[in-house]
């Protein structure tokens, strides 16, 4: 199945063992290198080269099937043959030729192992009953799709990035899906303890349910599935399992020719195996004792392989693992050395937080430079971190200091310019894309975003880095402004009106008669009314503070942000009408004017951020933070002696 473009009696060429991403980028490097070359592929599947990364999204439905094959895009005239659904079974180093599960021998000068990994099943009892899947390959996910049609209740065993893609992609699907991890945090090899957490948080806020800390003893069930028994007893009731386990490298090809075998396929920094004339890419090679279980490095060791068959030099000294997800609708994001785990001695870190927006980040810094960082909620600039993060860049202090205030590295002028990053740099991490290939595509005649995205395959998973390719072309994509943006502009425009009223009118005068139908002054010579409003003041600043408080600590998280916001601003409000009633908007003297003006200054600057966050998305990424942080600090300021400035009018109203 699938072979075509074939000459017989050439040279033997180039084999290529495995049409998995690594494969398919190694052929499309070596042609754009060599359009010549002669290369023969190998696939294991009844398909043509697919997306594996998009396996989450055809699962969920988001995509159909024929978008995410993805053939060798190679010249019309190369001497290219490729051989789909045809395992290669065994190799024959002496003679420099493989054999096909059809029996057939294929001679090779050079050849490429690039065979990726299988799913790991741990060993539990009933472990191999009916309903109990793996996720790793189009059969697995045609599997599961079949399956969602009558499954009621899903849990997925292992809280890693597979393990979140498949339980949404399932929970769309219409099924109640858990996730289990042993750990006591998802995403612990890619995340910090705060990320993770709101990950969690998200999650359930989804309706998938998250169970940490407890491993799995047990399937239950006689003939099928019927659920999982953790190690601490509890037990889970499931008709489906999924098991996202990690992976084991498939080493078996390279054990039986007698290649060095550790973890995966041992290789160099030219990714040669012992066998000098053959390579191992992928999921399958183990380089520095350390096999790569993301799709990133196995792209950069093609690219390498590429051009060492090419005679050109090339070495492989590692990867800095970045990834990202987006399928459980957030964007989380993790570089380097992120995790509380592989944080080293010296190592520091710097947080930003903007609990209104939904935001968190953190930078590692280990002797002045960038070595890993985190993301939770959008990053407009994420590309430039991981890239600075994978260089191990210079993060200067007053860098850091920014970064700790408004979130962002660079100013925000320079922000997005893309045209200005190393060419090495990715601008695609879900393809693997740099922007050295993206202005190569621009040169040979993409005339616009998407046929460059059509062109190059970026931004054609998650999407996130569409914005960054409109700016080849001149383009800014709009921002879209926060949750409540509305709500926020209306009421924060209501109380600068209110306060700007009250800047141009005298407070209200006590009556010079007693001849009125509606004594209004009886608010300030009547003891109970004057007490009455003024604890309600009171005790609407105590709110205010509750919220002040529940937006800088971690474990204050009740509803969303942008909901507690448009609440503060009408809270805001409110206090500015008791305020009317308790005082009639007279200064006074000494203390009271003290008072008077803080709480007047806090409406006005409260007013004016909340102005500031509603039409951030208008001004640019750095900018409009950067203004918003400083009014929102100005308030915060401000609002902090009202509660000591209210202690002492309380004392000396009863104490006098």
């Amino acid at each position: 199945m699938g072979e075509h473009r074939q000459q017989a009696g050439a040279d033997p060429g180039i084999v290529v063992v495995g049409s998995g991403p690594a494969g398919l980028r190694l052929v499309q490097e070596l042609y754009a290198l060599h359009p010549l070359a002669r290369v023969t592929l190998f696939g294991g599947e009844p398909w043509e080269p697919y997306d594996r990364v998009a396996l989450s999204l055809f699962l969920a439905g988001e995509v159909a099937a024929g978008d995410i094959f993805c053939p060798p895009r190679v010249p019309d005239a190369a001497p290219f043959c490729a051989h789909y659904n045809l395992p290669i079974v065994a190799i024959d180093r002496p003679a420099r030729r493989v054999r096909d599960a059809a029996g057939a021998w294929h001679a090779y000068d050079r050849l490429v192992l690039s065979v990726g990994s299988r799913p790991h099943v741990p060993g539990i009892p009933g472990v191999d009953l009916p309903g109990v899947y793996t996720f790793r390959d189009m059969n697995d996910a045609q599997r599961l799709m079949a399956r969602t049609a009558r499954s009621h209740r899903t849990l997925v065993l292992g809280g890693g990035l597979l393990g979140l893609e498949a339980a949404r992609a399932l929970q769309r699907a219409g099924t109640d899906v858990t996730v289990v991890d042993h750990g006591p945090r998802l995403l612990g090899r890619q995340l910090d303890a705060a990320a993770s957490e709101r990950v969690s948080t998200h999650l359930r806020r989804l309706g998938i349910g998250v169970v940490l800390g407890d491993g799995a003893a047990q399937v239950l069930g006689a003939e099928r599935c019927e659920g999982l028994r953790l190690r601490s007893g509890r037990e889970l009731p499931a008709d489906t399992l999924v098991l996202a386990t990690g992976i084991r490298p498939n080493t078996a090809l390279a054990l039986d020719a007698g290649l060095a075998v550790r973890d995966g396929i041992v290789v160099n920094d030219a990714l040669q195996t012992s066998d000098p004339d053959i390579y191992a890419i992928g999921e399958c090679a183990e380089h520095g004792g350390r096999v790569y279980g993301i799709v990133a490095p196995a792209l950069e060791q093609a690219a390498v392989v590429a051009h060492r068959l090419c005679d050109q030099p090339a070495a492989y000294h590692g990867s800095t693992l970045a990834t990202r997800l987006k399928v459980v609708g957030c964007a989380v994001f993790s570089v380097g050395r992120a995790a509380e785990d592989d944080l080293q001695p010296g190592d520091r870190k710097v947080v930003y937080r903007d609990d209104a927006a939904g935001v968190y980040r953190s930078l590692v810094i280990s002797g002045g430079r960038l070595v890993g960082a985190v993301g939770f909620g959008p990053w407009d600039d994420w590309q430039r971190v991981q890239e600075a993060a994978s260089r191990r860049a210079r993060c200067w202090p007053w860098q850091q200091r920014r970064f700790a205030r408004c979130g962002t590295v660079w100013p925000g002028t320079h922000e997005q310019d893309i045209t200005a990053w190393p060419a090495a740099a990715t601008v695609c991490a879900c393809k693997g894309i740099s922007r050295g290939a993206l202005s190569r595509a621009v040169a040979a005649g993409c005339a616009d975003a998407p046929a460059l995205s059509r062109a190059t395959g970026a931004g054609t998973v998650c999407g996130s880095c569409q914005p960054l390719l409109a700016q080849f072309y001149g383009h800014t994509l709009a921002r879209q402004p926060v949750a409540g943006a509305r709500w926020l502009a209306g009421g924060s425009l209501l109380a600068a009106l209110v306060l700007v009223v009250l800047a141009l009118t005298p407070g209200w005068s006590y009556p010079d008669t007693f001849d009125l139908e509606l004594r209004w002054d009886r608010l300030w010579r009547s003891g109970e009314l004057k007490q009455l409003t003024g604890f309600s003041l009171l005790g609407l600043a105590v709110l205010g503070l509750v919220l002040s408080l529940r937006k800088r600590f971690e474990r204050l998280r009740l509803g969303s942000f942008g909901a507690w916001r448009v609440v503060h601003v009408m809270l805001g409000l409110l206090a500015l009408l008791v305020l009317g009633l308790h005082t009639g908007f007279r200064v006074g003297s000494n203390l009271n004017a003290w008072l008077m003006v803080d709480f007047l200054a806090l409406a006005a600057l409260g007013s004016v951020a909340g102005l500031v966050t509603a039409f951030e998305h208008r001004a640019g990424p750095g900018r409009g933070k950067a203004l918003r942080s400083r009014f929102t600090w100005l308030h915060i300021v401000l609002f902090w002696p009202l509660p000591v400035l209210l202690g002492f009018h309380v004392l000396k109203t009863y104490y006098f």
